[in-house]
């Protein structure tokens, strides 16, 4: 039975990216990304955190903020279909088993406000938002490793008298998290084309993970349960439940360039060294690993954005833009970061029409690349190679007061894994349990957003 022990370890690495970006970033903490998507060379006010050295060709002196609400919904989907052993010979051979796991991500409200006071050539900003995260992650039936690691454990503590027609398991797992980021920082105007941008953002992670496995005798077979080592219709029952915490540091710099049509935007948060600490309720795996106070490493990767503006008319502009997250330099549990191929990369392009004076409308594309790995991907942790549409609508009410509203959603590439000894399930002298997963995502998003200057 120690194999099912590592179950343990595996409900503590979720992730739930709810957003666009990398692992641990939100890209779009604006509802006017949402709409136009590249907005790495925006001078309007979700600048603070797209391009915030283009503060300082903001229209106008004085302070102006923005307000955005944003509603996501997200699937996962594992198609399992591995290897289990299935009779008292050990000799024999195995047999397949094939099911469909299926868990739900949602975020009802993912609130953000961004505020700048213009003074001249000088620009103070900030911005509250979750930067990273936002979601809680739900698997009603568990996850298809658990599942194997359950019926291979329970195969060989029952040295085969116990087969899968004989017992049921009982699995689920909810995890939640968010990165809460501060941002504060200073733009400064050098010139009638040239600006710089120096600050920092304050994250906060707070993350939590409930789950259990319980496998038990079928009635028609409770009487087994007295010639086993443990003497119990009870075959496995665990259960873990922890909250992690903690905070760290984003440095960011920025410079943007205005020459004629073109606006240039560049912007590079540094890596943040971010360690989470275990606060642990219940755990009942044996794994010491994840007692309380236990500290992982879970770095926000150094991220670089690189974006150009053309105005082609006063009231038509277009944009593209370039982000990279230096994934492999960023510590993760067990060195994960090293299996990655390479860092990833997004690349995004939008269009803005002012149709009249009250209305702009616009569109926005986005292709992501991970740089993904069979030995990445896990049930609980995985990302899949995208594509992402937004569009939506800016509606100027006042010369002060405007309201955006957009709809973006992310198709996904499936990603098939492929496994020898699938999640660590083959017993020694046994034949090998060999398997795949197809993973799968959906992802929508709706967002509305108010702007306002005093």
């Amino acid at each position: 039975m120690k194999k099912i022990t590592w179950i343990a370890i595996l409900m503590l690495i979720v992730s739930i990216p709810t957003f666009a970006g990398g692992y641990l970033t939100n890209t779009n903490q604006n509802v006017a990304f949402l709409r136009m998507i590249a907005r790495g060379a925006s001078t309007e006010i979700d600048a603070v955190y797209s391009n915030p050295a283009g503060l300082a060709f903001l229209a106008n002196d004085g302070f102006q903020f923005s307000l955005n609400a944003q509603s996501a919904y997200q699937t996962r989907e594992i198609t399992a279909d591995f290897l289990t052993y299935t009779n008292v010979d050990n000799k024999t051979a195995t047999t397949p088993y094939n099911r469909h796991f299926k868990g739900t991500a949602s975020a009802p409200v993912i609130p953000s406000v961004q505020a700048a006071y213009k003074m001249g050539d000088w620009v103070f900003s900030g911005s509250f938002a979750i930067t990273g995260g936002g979601g809680k992650a739900s698997f009603d039936q568990g996850l298809p490793m658990f599942y194997a690691m359950a019926m291979s454990g329970i195969y060989g503590a029952s040295k085969g008298l116990v087969t899968p027609n004989m017992y049921s398991i009982n699995s689920a797992m909810d995890g939640k998290q968010y990165i809460f980021g501060l941002q504060l920082g200073v733009t400064y105007k050098i010139n009638d084309w040239l600006s710089v941008f120096g600050g920092g953002r304050m994250n906060y992670v707070s993350a939590g993970y409930k789950g259990h496995v319980k496998a038990d005798l079928n009635s028609d077979y409770a009487w087994m349960g007295a010639l086993l080592p443990s003497g119990s219709t009870t075959l496995v029952d665990m259960a873990l439940d922890v909250d992690q915490t903690g905070w760290g540091i984003t440095p960011i710099i920025g410079v943007d360039a205005k020459v004629g049509k073109w606006n240039f935007g560049a912007k590079y948060e540094f890596r943040t060294n971010l360690n989470i600490e275990n606060k642990t309720k219940e755990n009942t795996t044996g794994m010491p690993a994840y007692d309380h106070g236990v500290n992982t490493p879970n770095d926000i990767p150094a991220y670089l954005s690189i974006a150009a503006n053309y105005k082609f008319l006063p009231n038509l502009n277009a944009s593209v833009e370039y982000h990279h997250f230096f994934d492999k330099q960023a510590r993760m549990a067990d060195a994960k970061q090293k299996t990655l191929k390479h860092g990833t990369s997004e690349y995004l392009a939008g269009i803005e029409w002012d149709i009249i004076k009250l209305l702009t409308v616009s569109g926005g594309f986005q292709y992501t690349d991970y740089g993904l790995s069979d030995d990445f991907q896990t049930d609980t942790s995985f990302s899949c190679d995208s594509y992402s549409l937004g569009f939506g609508a800016k509606f100027n009410i006042t010369s002060k007061l405007s309201l955006n509203v957009a709809y973006f959603w992310t198709t996904y590439k499936d990603y098939t894994k492929n496994m020898d000894n699938y999640a660590g399930t083959t017993l020694p002298d046994m034949p090998q349990l060999s398997g795949s997963n197809i993973y799968k995502r959906t992802n929508k998003v709706f967002g509305v957003g108010v702007d306002y200057r005093f």
